[in-house]
């Protein structure tokens, strides 16, 4: 890797000690000679201001160190400018770098980069926004809302403040009245939720969450029919025991696009753990490999014949 590489790391990630992982991270890419500029973004804004500069920037590799939502972030102006993506998981859950097989250790991401083995995946898009994991209307976007407020207000852990939101809100679970449109066919449901997955998602309790392919050229859509808090204890049970395929009030929809209309003009949407309102209809879809981003080894893209 020749040219300098660009690291942005987000202080407020759940996982990240700033001085502690800065220090690692310079005598890490120092000892594989890895030239790397490494800034640390206060908060969401200057996140997105050091995320575009660096796209502008010379360099080819973008490195993005936090959760979900920080690499998100830096992931769509990477992709604008066609440059390429290095992860390192230093958030909370940190779904995209385990879908990406991104070793957990710091010192071995850093060698991961090192090593720039680039593999080529999908994006989904809702109305304009990006996302790499998932997007969702529904509980969601509500649990997310109440978590920030509770954190806010109160000054509660994430965790804390996210159980007391999720009892909160699945204690009601209103339901959504839903027009999906996909395939030149439309058709109606009553639902507390609409997740959409970049790409589809395990189903079963050992590995729910997680995604086999991030190249496959496909949303998974999965809603619940059945509302109130006795379908939603149904839909947990069954993902314990892995049987969630086998319900008949849960339906999982695989496609290219889908365009779903509420009667709001008006909705709040989750994407990849942030929430904003949007426009409806809300108009899903996915972008086929276009995101460049760095891999281990042994889930490099092979080159093509003649290249």
């Amino acid at each position: 890797m020749s040219s300098p590489i660009e690291v942005i790391i987000n202080a407020g990630s759940g996982s990240v000690s700033v001085e502690d992982t800065k220090l690692l991270l310079e005598e890490g890419f120092e000892a594989l000679g890895a030239e790397a500029n490494i800034q640390i973004a206060k908060n969401g804004p200057h996140l997105l201001r050091l995320a575009k500069k660096a796209a502008e920037s010379e360099a080819e590799t973008i490195v993005a160190g936090g959760g979900d939502g920080t690499i998100s972030a830096v992931a769509a102006e990477v992709m604008k400018a066609g440059k390429v993506l290095g992860v390192l998981p230093l958030g909370t859950l940190n779904n995209f770098s385990k879908d990406l097989q991104i070793p957990p250790e710091l010192t071995e991401a850093i060698r991961v980069i090192a090593e720039n083995h680039i593999k080529k995946i999908d994006v989904g898009e809702v109305n304009g926004q990006t996302f790499i994991n998932n997007s969702s209307i529904g509980l969601y976007p509500r649990i997310v809302r109440r978590r920030v407020k509770q954190q806010q207000k109160l000054g509660r852990g994430k965790w804390a403040a996210a159980a007391w939101a999720a009892w909160k809100v699945i204690r009601f679970a209103p339901l959504l009245k839903v027009k999906l449109t996909l395939d030149n066919m439309q058709f109606l449901r009553k639902t507390p939720f609409v997740f959409v997955g970049n790409n589809e998602y395990e189903m079963d309790f050992f590995k729910v969450g997680r995604r086999a392919s991030l190249d496959a050229g496909k949303l998974s859509v999965y809603f619940l029919r059945r509302g109130g808090r006795w379908g939603l204890v149904m839909l947990i049970l069954r993902t314990i025991f892995g049987r969630l395929r086998q319900a008949k009030d849960f339906e999982c929809i695989n496609t290219e696009e889908i365009a779903i209309q509420t009667r709001r003009k008006r909705l709040w949407v989750a994407f990849d753990g942030e929430v904003a309102k949007m426009e409806t209809p809300l108009i899903f879809k996915v972008i086929p490999l276009a995101l460049n981003v760095i891999v281990p080894a042994e889930n490099e893209v092979e080159p093509e014949e003649g290249m």
